[in-house]
């Protein structure tokens, strides 16, 4: 039996019978996360690492999913770092997903060059701290570029990653010129781009983007994901990857 700890609670992740530990104060993991995990392609004995793990919801996620078999989860705060372990042992998986206390800027001195197969990263997405009170708050951490930058997320995936592997990354769409940029000069070349949507006839909330080690130039943009069909109903498409498997 689990023991939480104060402000804590224990949520459903609807698949496998995974559950994770999430504190309601601190940063709590979104649907972007959700839609990252799904959008991410990693075969079996595949290695993969999580950039910015948070409490580990990516890794779990993708796990339970069949993609990938053997996970790191790098994250740089202490307390979500002991929450991220503390769901991983709660769903039995210490002998797939290891979390690593680490600064994501030193990524590749920490786990070495050329390492991975994978690399996910939901990283922050607001790139000033206009307005921020406390920028050691984690939810100012998880949202704002803090502790790290774009280029320093994809500087370090790139070197993280084997020749021909990938990076899955959701963001935001005012930045995919500069994604997009980064990419091509830290020679990951951009393959897949998928816009995510709350309505069908809203713009993009989100991008997905894949990236290719050593890759060529050509990208396919794949159709708009949409979240709502209605006013608080799901689309089938969100529905499916929530639905209990």
């Amino acid at each position: 039996m689990i023991e939480l700890k104060e402000g804590e609670r224990l949520d459903d992740l609807n698949i496998k019978g995974y559950r994770i530990i999430q504190h309601k104060d601190k940063f709590c993991f979104g649907m972007d996360a959700v839609l990252l995990s799904e959008f991410a392609r990693a075969k079996e004995g595949e290695l993969v690492l999580d950039l910015g793990t948070g409490t580990g919801v990516i890794p779990i996620l993708m796990e339970a999913k069949g993609k990938g078999s053997s996970f790191r989860a790098l994250e740089i705060q202490p307390e979500s770092a002991a929450m991220a372990r503390r769901s991983i042992a709660l769903n039995g998986l210490q002998d797939k997903i290891e979390v690593v206390e680490g600064d994501i800027k030193t990524a590749s001195a920490l786990f070495g060059r050329a390492v991975f197969d994978v690399v996910t990263v939901n990283p922050p997405y607001m790139n000033d701290r206009h307005g921020l009170k406390n920028p050691d708050l984690p939810k100012a951490i998880a949202r704002h570029e803090v502790l790290c930058t774009l280029e320093d997320v994809i500087r370090e995936a790139s070197a993280l990653l084997k020749e021909r592997g990938r990076l899955y990354m959701v963001h935001r769409p005012s930045r995919l010129q500069e994604i997009i940029t980064l990419m091509h000069d830290y020679h990951v070349e951009p393959k897949r781009l998928r816009t995510v949507h709350s309505y069908a006839d809203k713009e993009a909330i989100m991008v997905l983007v894949e990236g290719l080690r050593g890759g060529g130039v050509f990208m396919k943009v794949e159709k708009p994901f949409i979240i709502y069909e209605r006013e608080n109903v799901y689309t089938e498409e969100v529905q499916a990857i929530y639905r209990e498997t």
